[in-house]
């Protein structure tokens, strides 16, 4: 499959195609979304809130939710923020979620039959990681996304007057509902 979008790329280039997503690094409408890295959420968002590209920066992830203070979507979050000029933060779940009800039991199941070992897992554990917490899902998508939305509102490095909103998206129809 890489091999065949390589190939498309090259196309893609030759023919100047990426002319009409030319824009600059700095959001046109100054916000931020997080997201889920659902398949069915790349064009559905922005189309269902009538973004285009260049109007906003997307943190995609499981679930849609941020899950550690200082991890790697709270840090997109303040670089937006502080460096390119995002004013709102839109936290966007959504139905069907993959994340719902996710069982880390299952998840270490199919890493063992991959090839992980016990002991990598245990190498884990031992270290401090709560595998449940870090790779298991949640159980109430509106619980998790108002959880996500306390942590960056509260947030000792987030200031007040960025706004900060919780929904979800229909994942067919793209209705969005405040959480």
């Amino acid at each position: 499959m890489i091999d065949e979008i390589l190939e498309f790329n090259k196309k893609f280039v030759k023919e100047q195609k990426y002319e009409k997503y030319i824009t600059n690094k700095y959001p046109d409408k100054k916000i931020a979304i997080v997201s889920c890295m659902d398949t069915r959420l790349i064009e559905l968002i922005p189309a269902a809130l009538g973004l285009k590209n260049g109007d906003m920066k997307i943190i995609k992830n499981a679930g849609g939710v941020i899950s550690h203070p200082f991890g790697s979507a709270m840090r997109s979050l303040i670089i937006g923020i502080y460096e390119l000029g995002v004013k709102e933060v839109m936290i966007i779940g959504h139905t069907d979620c993959g994340t719902l009800n996710l069982d880390s039991k299952l998840v270490m199941k199919h890493m063992t039959e991959r090839g992980i070992s016990r002991e990598q897992l245990n190498m884990l554990e031992y270290c401090g990681i709560d595998f449940n917490k870090w790779i298991g899902g949640f159980s109430n998508t509106n619980t998790a996304i108002r959880q996500t939305v306390d942590l960056v509102r509260n947030h000792p490095l987030i200031p007040e007057d960025v706004n900060v909103q919780g929904f979800i998206i229909d994942s067919v129809t793209g209705e969005l509902h405040v959480v």
